[in-house]
């Protein structure tokens, strides 16, 4: 891993002697943050899910060093996103548009704690954005990242980066996008034939559930009738999920099929554990990169 620059700054601090006793045990909230409408709207999510949980929140800004060193052949061009004209791509313009997010990310995550209370950090890396935030996550914090920022256009595969954190964190990833309706009210959460996957899922839904006053689908893939110890596993969850919380069984567990299993629960979210047999489904990240409501993926 390449580390050129790293920086962490401490920027706000309100009653944190009863906070870090909380957060210690529940992990942080890290929200990378690239200047993108859609990593801002991550970061307003991430502080909420934060304050509801009593946990630190660390914003994340990377440095992308493949973009610095091809700033330095003469060559490189960059095209602009609105006016869609080529320039040279001017390595000292690219250190001060760089340091410009960096101020703007601090005022953002300054501006997003400020409410809500709490302990908000910064950290500054320079190097590859997968390695910089793998080094930082823990398996008790929670990764939030925006949709549009971190992902390929809507409709298309996963971008390198959000498929990278979503297979290699040891922390849960939350895709984040605006949430939608307010008719769609249910956290679905898919399982198969993987049951520790299954639990920490559950788990994850259950939070989810709690902190969003929402009720539980679960939906478990399987290849004809479940195994009893399966089923029982299972009932197990939904002790934890609580009342409200239903059980589908579907066969196929395409992509396309979950899409409209999740259209029929109007899902607000879904949540999916990693080891779930649908990554490896054809059209799996197309799935995940087209749909409309945030995604909590967890290892």
């Amino acid at each position: 891993m390449t580390n050129i620059v790293t920086a962490m700054e401490t920027l706000v601090v309100t009653d944190m002697e009863k906070r870090e006793q909380q957060s210690a045990s529940r992990g942080r909230v890290l929200v990378l943050i690239d200047g993108s409408r859609m990593s801002y709207a991550a970061l307003e999510a991430a502080a909420d899910i934060a304050g509801k949980r009593g946990a630190d929140i660390l914003g994340v800004y990377v440095e992308e060093l493949n973009l610095l060193r091809s700033a330095g052949y003469g060559f490189a061009r960059e095209v602009g996103s609105a006016s869609g004209i080529s320039r040279p791509l001017d390595p000292g313009l690219l250190e001060q548009r760089m340091r410009r997010l960096a101020d703007q990310a601090r005022a953002a995550l300054a501006r997003a704690v400020k409410q809500r209370g709490g302990k908000a950090a910064l950290s500054i890396a320079r190097g590859r954005v997968v390695e910089e935030v793998l080094a930082l996550a823990g398996p008790d914090d929670l990764l939030v990242l925006g949709r549009a920022g971190w992902s390929s256009t809507a409709g298309t595969r996963l971008g390198s980066t959000a498929r990278g954190l979503v297979l290699q964190s040891p922390a849960r990833v939350l895709l984040w996008c605006q949430p939608k309706p307010p008719h769609q009210n249910r956290i679905v959460v898919f399982l198969n034939d993987h049951d520790e996957a299954n639990h920490r899922a559950a788990l994850a839904a259950a939070e989810i559930s709690r902190h969003d006053q929402q009720p539980v689908t679960i939906i478990l893939g399987a290849d004809g009738e479940p195994a009893g110890d399966q089923l029982d596993a299972i009932r197990q969850d939904l002790d934890v999920l609580g009342a409200g919380t239903r059980l589908r069984v579907l066969a196929d567990s395409n992509p396309l099929s979950i899409a409209r299993m999740l259209r029929e629960e109007r899902a607000s979210q879904l949540v999916i554990s990693r080891e779930s047999a649908l990554f490896h489904e054809p059209g799996a990240d197309r799935l995940l990169a087209a749909l409309s409501l945030p995604v909590t993926v967890t290892p």
